[in-house]
């Protein structure tokens, strides 16, 4: 996942305070289509009498896309780093309004038609997303695997991971306030922007509105810019990076689970169930799986608190209290009392060959007494280390706390 630093604003002018409402369009070589935009929403301006600005958010564009933004009276904000994301970023900290609406510039959705997002916006809500499935989608607007598969499965998906409250989460029309904007933090450079926007807001608790909005054929000669299967991976893949409930503690959990419940049914003998019979080589099985859960688990909580330090993610009260009960020390002997277990159990092994002259043994006695110890040997040794790195991860509210 890439991440941007904020652009620096490449225009010193002045803020206006009169300005209620910045109109912002990322553009990459949209000459055909960009005129038309920009009349569009200067004709919403003049007919709802908005204090409003237009401002082209241009990503490097070779086709004069710039001289015709500037003729048309439209704020020019050039932004080096590429990427749709980057593009908003730089043109979103350029704007002067209290309220922006963010649209693309290949003419598919009507700037005629954004009151109903300021509406939203004066009502007190936070982000305004448009919905082109409750708007209408209109004939070659958008590939069916976009229309039946990639936007339901992807918004399906942040409504799991995030409880996000829109039934459109990637829709290119919405309106969001200037403030709230500025305390998701958006990073991302790529399509993935779009995803991040919903998924913070509903991470801090924002007040979230949909409007339903048209979404027509755009009016470009050369293919979007949008790539299916690299843009689709980049969304799903942000949102995995995004949870690491999803991604690691879940899974975690599961293979944790499974491996403690089989290797505890298997440590008083052999199992059999109908014609499948399970003994020290699926014991071994359940081990490695509570060793690979508790890695996962582990993970997902040096994910979640580095996420929270870095400000990826609003603060977790249940992650911060833990530093006050789960410290360096806890967890140290808890670790150890898990290595002194293991230990423990490797020289009971040991007696046991000894008792036979250190022959050969019966490995389906053996292997009982061996794996749990070696297993808690090892999970000993990763709670240990664990502990240390958690440790210096919350070194900060740990020194708060003295």
């Amino acid at each position: 996942m890439s991440v941007a630093q904020r652009a620096p604003k490449r225009e010193e002018t002045a803020p206006d305070q009169t300005v209620e409402i910045s109109i912002v369009m990322p553009c990459l070589n949209e000459a055909e289509t960009l005129a038309t935009c920009i009349q569009k929403a200067q004709r919403a301006i003049a007919n709802e009498g908005l204090a409003a600005e237009i401002i082209v958010a241009d990503n490097g564009s070779t086709d004069g896309s710039q001289v015709i933004a500037k003729e048309l009276g439209a704020r020019v904000v050039s932004v080096s780093r590429k990427g749709y994301g980057s593009a908003l970023i730089g043109g979103i900290d350029a704007a002067h309004g209290r309220f922006v609406i963010m649209g693309d510039a290949d003419d598919s959705y009507d700037f005629t038609a954004i009151a109903p997002l300021i509406g939203k916006l004066r009502e007190g809500y936070d982000l305004v997303m448009g919905n082109r499935f409750l708007g209408g989608i209109e004939t070659g607007a958008m590939p069916w695997s976009h229309r039946w598969v990639g936007n339901p499965v992807l918004t399906l998906i942040s409504r799991v991971f995030f409880h996000t409250p829109v039934g459109d989460a990637h829709c290119g029309l919405r309106g969001f306030r200037k403030e709230a904007y500025e305390r998701m933090r958006l990073r991302a450079t790529g399509m993935e922007f779009a995803s991040e926007m919903v998924i913070k807001a509903s991470l801090q608790g924002m007040r979230i509105a949909e409007v339903p909005v048209t979404l027509r054929p755009d009016g470009r000669s050369r293919p979007p810019h949008l790539r299916t299967w690299r843009d689709g991976w980049r969304h799903l893949r942000f949102m995995l990076l995004f949870s690491p409930r999803w991604l690691f503690l879940y899974p975690g959990l599961a293979l944790f689970g499974v491996g403690l419940v089989v290797g505890i049914a298997l440590e008083t003998g052999p199992k059999t169930i109908g014609p499948f019979g399970f003994d020290i080589h699926t014991l071994l099985l359940a081990g490695f799986c509570c060793l690979m859960g508790y890695q996962l688990i582990v993970f997902a909580v040096f994910t979640k608190v580095f996420a929270m330090r870095a400000g990826f993610h609003p603060p977790n009260r249940t992650y911060a209290s833990m530093f006050k009960y789960v410290q360096l020390e806890s967890g140290l002997a808890l670790g150890v009392l898990m290595c002194a277990i293991g230990v423990a159990g490797t020289i009971v092994a040991v007696l046991t060959w000894g008792s036979v002259g250190f022959g050969a043994l019966d490995p389906r006695t053996t292997m009982r007494e061996i794996i749990p110890a070696l297993v808690l040997l090892t999970l000993g040794v990763q709670t240990i280390f664990a502990s240390f790195f958690l440790s210096i991860l919350g070194i900060d509210s740990e020194t708060d706390s003295l």
